[in-house]
């Protein structure tokens, strides 16, 4: 899914906010910063770094969580060999507000949430209507332990949207990544490949 940064710059803070909310209250200059942080999982110390750039709204991550991302993990992450970061893309509202359902269930139910993501993507971001969307989002997240209260107070946080999408601009930015799913492997940019074709590329990384 090849879509240029400015598609995700031209999101408003109304337009990011899935639930109503008071959007000046939201961007307020008083509130806290808010600090965005990333999602790993393996050894840190793995010889071996994976980061990802993925949409929750694009047909190829889906495909990639489905098809080499279950090897992944069991062949190189659980084995200490790779550590695995993912970082969100939001080239569109329903991207972002999937990402904000995954965070909102913390560290320890965030990857079961993607996996949610991927797996039904094409049921959870098959409407054109926003409403729909989200109710289908929140039926996610209630399946991993969310209640209503709390999925409400995570999609009316504008202040974290805002930061969500400056931390995406800034990595995307600094990464030099086009398009999804992009993957940084020890410092050098790799687009879409089969599971065969990442574990020679890893595999090499670790005879080095």
């Amino acid at each position: 899914m090849l879509k240029t940064l400015a598609t995700a710059a031209a999101l408003t803070l109304a337009a990011l906010l899935p639930l109503s909310a008071n959007a000046q209250e939201a961007a307020a200059t008083d509130a806290p910063a808010v600090e965005i942080t990333d999602f790993s999982m393996g050894s840190a110390d793995a010889p071996v770094k994976i980061t990802e750039y993925a949409s929750f709204t694009c047909p190829h991550c889906a495909t990639f969580h489905s098809t080499v991302w279950p090897q992944l993990k069991s062949d190189y992450i659980d084995t200490g060999k790779v550590h695995f970061t993912y970082r969100e893309v939001y080239f569109d509202r329903y991207g972002l507000w999937a990402a904000m359902v995954a965070r909102c269930g913390g560290e320890m139910r965030y990857f079961g949430i993607v996996d949610m993501l991927f797996d039904q993507q094409k049921e959870w971001a098959a409407s054109d209507d926003p409403n729909v969307v989200v109710g289908n989002l929140r039926t996610i997240g209630k399946a991993a332990g969310l209640d209503d209260a709390t999925l409400d107070a995570c999609l009316k946080d504008g202040a974290k949207a805002e930061a969500m999408v400056a931390h995406f601009e800034t990595n995307m930015q600094a990464d030099g990544v086009e398009g999804t799913p992009t993957f940084i492997i020890n410092g050098e940019k790799h687009s879409n490949m089969s599971y065969d074709d990442m574990k020679a590329i890893l595999d090499a990384k670790l005879a080095e």
